[in-house]
Order: C-alpha cells, then sequence, then structure tokens
C-alpha cells in the first residue's frame, strides 16, 4: 500500500510527466531536500495537495526565430521551435534542459510554463525577406512539439505553415500530435512542390506505459493513424523510434517499424536515450517511480553502451552509442527496415522554387528579447 504522502505528491503531479521541479544549474544557490517533521501521516491535508497544476504562458519575444546550428551528425543547419517548453510533459524529453537559459526550471516549469512568440510570423517574414538569406530546408519541432495542446489556441505553427508555403520554402517535420491533421490541406499542397515531409515519433505501443511516460501527447495507436492519413494525403513520412529505452522500450523495436510500415511510413530512423544535464535525475526518478526495480537495469545498460557514462555526449555517438548492445539494436533496426522496405530515400526537399515575402526590410525593426508573463489557463 502506498504512503499517504507519496499519494498525494502523485496527484498533485497528475497529467504531467515530472514530479517536482529540479533547480536551475545556472542559479546561484541550491536547494537540499530536510525532514523538518511538518509532514503527517495522516490524510487530512491530502485534499490541499491534489489541485492539478494549470498551464502558464510567457511571451518571447526574440529577435529570431530561425536557429542555426553547426552540429555534424543532424541533417539540418537550422530549425524553427514556435514554443519553448512542451506541454505533453514526456519524463525522458531531451530539451528540458533548454528551460534553464529561461531561468526556470527543466523539470514542471518545463511542462507548466510555456514561452511563445506572437510575432513569429512577421520575424519569419523579416528572416526570409533579407537579402542575404539562403534558402535551405528549415526543420520544425526538433525542440519541442509545433503541435503541442496550446498550438490549438494560438495557431502559431499554422502561421509558420502559411508562410513557408507562399514563399515556397522547403520544411522538414518532426511530431507525435494528432493535430498536425489540422493543417493536412496545407501540407498536401506543400508536398506537391516537394516542400514538406514528416516524421511521427512513436516510443512504445503499449497503452499503459505511454500514458504514464508521455501524459498529455497523443496515443500511439493515434500517431499510427496519423501516418496512415498524411501517407494517404500523398505527405512523404518516416518513423521516428525515438527515445529508444534499454530494457523498457527497446524489445517493441520491430513491432513500431511493422506498425509503422503498415501504416504508410516509407522510411525509419531511432535514437537512442539521451540524458544530457537534468534529463538524467529526472528520468531516473520517473522510473524509480512508475517502474519500480527497473532503473538500475535500464542505467547499466546505458553504461554499457556509453564507455561506462550514462551519456556520451560526442557528436556520432550521441544517438547511438556504442560497443556490442548498441551494434545489436543497429543491426536488429537495419534487418527490420530491410524485410519492411522501410529502407526507401525520402523525395528531395525542393530549395530552388523559394521567393523572399513581399515586404520592405528597412521598415522591419528589431524587438528587444525578452520575457513576459502573458496568462494562465
Amino acid at each position: 500500500m502506498r504512503d499517504d504522502k507519496d499519494h498525494a505528491m502523485k496527484a498533485t503531479q497528475k497529467g504531467r510527466g515530472a514530479a517536482g521541479n529540479p533547480d536551475n544549474r545556472y542559479a546561484r544557490w541550491q536547494r537540499e531536500e530536510a525532514d523538518d517533521g511538518w509532514w503527517t501521516e495522516t490524510e487530512e491535508f491530502a485534499p490541499y495537495l491534489t489541485t492539478e497544476l494549470a498551464t502558464e504562458l510567457i511571451v518571447d519575444t526574440a529577435k529570431s526565430v530561425i536557429s542555426y546550428n553547426h552540429s555534424p551528425d543532424i541533417p539540418f543547419d537550422r530549425s524553427i521551435n514556435p514554443y519553448r517548453g512542451c506541454e505533453h510533459g514526456c519524463s525522458y524529453c531531451f530539451a528540458r534542459p533548454s528551460h534553464a537559459y529561461l531561468g526556470l526550471s527543466p523539470g514542471l516549469d518545463f511542462e507548466t510554463k510555456l514561452a511563445y512568440k506572437p510575432d513569429a510570423v512577421e520575424v519569419l517574414r523579416r528572416e526570409l525577406a533579407h537579402p542575404g538569406y539562403v534558402c535551405k530546408p528549415l526543420a520544425l519541432g526538433i525542440n519541442t512539439d509545433g503541435w503541442q495542446p496550446v498550438e490549438r489556441r494560438l495557431r502559431l505553427t499554422r502561421g509558420i505553415l502559411e508562410t513557408l508555403a507562399v514563399c515556397r520554402h522547403p520544411i522538414s517535420i518532426v511530431t507525435k500530435s494528432a493535430l498536425i491533421l489540422r493543417d493536412l490541406e496545407l501540407l498536401s499542397e506543400m508536398a506537391k512542390q516537394h516542400l514538406v515531409r514528416v516524421a511521427v515519433s512513436i516510443t512504445t505501443l503499449n497503452t499503459d506505459l505511454a500514458r504514464r511516460m508521455e501524459p498529455r501527447a497523443a496515443s500511439s495507436q493515434r500517431r499510427l493513424s496519423v501516418l496512415e492519413t498524411l501517407s494517404a494525403a500523398g505527405i512523404p513520412t518516416a518513423v521516428l523510434v525515438a527515445p529508444l529505452i534499454p530494457a523498457l522500450t527497446d524489445h517493441e523495436l520491430e513491432d513500431i517499424l511493422q506498425a509503422a510500415a503498415d501504416a504508410g511510413a516509407r522510411t525509419a530512423g531511432y535514437v537512442l536515450l539521451r540524458l544530457p544535464h537534468e534529463v538524467k535525475p529526472l528520468f531516473r526518478d520517473w522510473l524509480e517511480r512508475e517502474e519500480a526495480g527497473r532503473a538500475e537495469h535500464v542505467f547499466s545498460l546505458l553504461r554499457q553502451m556509453h564507455g561506462g557514462k550514462e551519456y556520451d555526449s560526442r557528436f556520432g555517438h550521441r544517438h547511438r552509442g556504442d560497443g556490442p548492445l548498441a551494434d545489436i539494436i543497429q543491426q536488429r533496426f537495419k534487418i527490420a527496415c530491410r524485410r519492411l522496405r522501410l529502407d526507401q530515400h525520402l523525395p528531395a526537399l525542393d530549395s530552388t522554387l523559394f521567393q523572399p515575402p513581399d515586404m520592405d526590410i528597412r521598415q522591419a525593426t528589431s524587438t528587444p528579447t525578452g520575457l513576459v508573463q502573458q496568462s494562465l489557463f
């Protein structure tokens, strides 16, 4: 039987992936847990501790919406993220540490305090109209999901897509949200000009595990339906098995690939569980709460694939790992893809059709960077 404290704390975080807010790693001070004796074993205070955490919106007035990178192990050099933070609440999310740059916690803050760019479309148009801009495929949804629940209301991703479609700018998308089907007609038209491709991320086919590990994301079956609908509309699709978690989801690799192939995916990829910065203790805490007794097994296998470390951030190693276990996973993936014909190449995205937006950039003014609290909902 669970004790009252554990029960109350779990109820407090209903629908969220993290159980608390670890300190920002850039803060000048850090907290330590201490038992000062205030807690009571009775349930008399439990009703006051079970309120559901609301999502808070914070305005992010950024100078740019296009982020550039020079990472040699990813296939794009620029990306767009309309949101910082993600309400999906996936316990394993590698983007959680980025919330520290906002002075917030990578824990519950990442899921409940979302920064968004209300002028994202205007800023994007200004960037695309710059005389020095050279068109290359943009990636959307790499850090946080562009179709997370708040997008239904704010429609920032929709505005970005409409701008890119008018400019005939190619884009590569990763999502785990069924909300992307809202934009099916627009994506289908872009696909006819070789301007878009979509990868749907699937971690597990286990409904119960997915509900606990990805509390506000679409179910796995819903994501397979998204793949099927996108494919039927002529949009080049891929499945991304990410993250692949040893001793928890790795045994599902072939089943996920089979289901995705049946849904119309043409190609596939996978990414081994990544645990940068605060993600490691947050995910270990989730394992200890939700998969009792499994945490050490998961971390032991990770150490075997990262030269004794639980995470190796080196380019070329962070996504796949090294050693015999990593090699076995890679061989399983290749064999399954070959058998299921998921080793096809998607049509190349076309950057030659690009037309800058019609605007006078001399009249555009830069907006100062900052965060302003907006609202609760």
